[in-house]
């Protein structure tokens, strides 16, 4: 029975390409490949421990780098006396951290990034030792060894002055890590595969859903729930390639997202949503402005009076609380009326920031509001 379907669906692969042909795409249609990863076809992590030599006196002093030092040459064969102390100046500790690609296989390369742990200047110049990478469960999944490349610098004067350009204790070295062993994935496991949703909307789902039945047939997916969508695909693994480039293609729609106001305090930036809406309301803001400025005053004595000059303080205060004009929204304003209400205005980011607050305490602004 599987090998009946298997066969079905691989004859539906041309079909199914020279009716995508046909498909008009939505005006703002995107990708299925852009809004949707697939369960179990995911990167991981990797870490590692080691040493960075051959820095121009840049190194560090940290007690845990003369032990690595000592275990490193102890697999040379040497023995360095209890109590020597190297003076290590061209070595540093570092740490080592990658991700390992889906379906990387043994004998390919990864970029890696090497960052200082202890207290180096600098790693311009120095080269990594071979450091093993390992994954969460604590086995090897690669190995490091190369040439860094640091895209900071630093200079230190006999005075003490010093200038740094970017961070010259973290460097990348391309390609720096081969592939030792796969990390197995259920990608070729089942009759089925799982699309998760980058942005969890059940709008969304529906809509990719309908759209992959009205491709491939009534059933041939089904919405688990506002994320994940589950599709039948074929256990062939040539089969399942060539089903996935299909859909990864297909174009869908995705719905328009919640209501929302983001407000980052830091930076007074201010990003409102297409969706927000405001209710009929009327709004006065104003600043109380304060303004002292000293105009010192000198006074000078005659000449013959004896008398000294002396300088006489003079301070003025004005106080202003702004125009403080009333400004309305209309019902169910638009983001473009909002804009331009605000603008009339001639609020500054801050007064904006209180004037969503108010109209979401009042009930008036239909989003919520993120601050970031």
């Amino acid at each position: 029975m599987h090998k009946e379907r298997e066969f079905l669906l691989g004859g539906l692969l041309g079909l199914i390409l020279v009716g995508m042909l046909a498909l008009a795409p939505h005006a703002r249609a995107d990708r299925l490949k852009d809004m949707v990863s697939i369960e179990g076809v995911r990167s991981n992590q990797l870490i590692g421990y080691g040493l960075v030599v051959g820095l121009d006196g840049t190194g560090d002093k940290a007690p845990f780098t003369n032990q690595t030092f000592r275990n490193l040459v102890n697999k040379f064969g040497i023995t360095l006396p209890a109590g020597t102390d190297p003076k290590l100046k061209n070595v540093a500790a570092v740490v080592v951290h990658s991700s390992l690609p889906a379906f990387a296989k043994p004998g390919q390369t990864i970029d890696i990034t090497v960052s200082s742990i202890g207290n180096a200047k600098s790693l311009r110049g120095g080269s990594l030792l071979m450091t093993p990478l390992k994954g969460a469960d604590g086995k090897i999944y690669a190995m490091a060894q190369g040439n860094l490349i640091v895209g900071g610098f630093g200079a230190e004067g006999a005075d003490g002055s010093s200038i740094k350009v970017n961070v010259p204790s973290v460097g990348r070295i391309p390609s720096g890590a081969t592939v030792e062993q796969a990390i197995p994935t259920p990608f070729n496991r089942g009759d089925s595969l799982t699309f998760n949703l980058n942005q969890s909307d059940f709008t969304t789902a529906r809509r990719v859903v309908d759209a992959i039945n009205g491709l491939l047939g009534p059933d041939s997916a089904k919405a688990l729930d506002g994320t994940s969508i589950s599709v039948r695909a074929p256990r062939d693994s040539t089969q399942r390639v060539s089903f996935l480039s299909i859909l990864e293609n297909l174009e869908v729609e995705p719905a328009e997202g919640n209501a929302k106001v983001v407000i980052n305090s830091r930076t007074g930036t201010i990003v409102v949503g297409q969706n927000v809406k405001v209710l009929p309301a009327a709004i006065t803001h104003g600043s109380l402005s304060v303004t002292i400025a000293e105009n010192p005053q000198v006074s000078q004595p005659g000449g013959l009076s004896g008398g000294q000059t002396v300088v006489t303080p003079q301070s003025s205060v004005t106080a202003d609380q702004g125009s403080g004009r009333m400004f309305k929204f209309g019902p169910a304003a638009t983001l473009n009326e909002i804009v331009q209400a605000v603008n009339q205005v001639g609020a500054a980011p801050g007064d904006i920031m209180a004037v969503l607050e108010a109209l979401k305490q009042a009930g008036a602004l239909k989003a919520e509001i993120i601050v970031i």
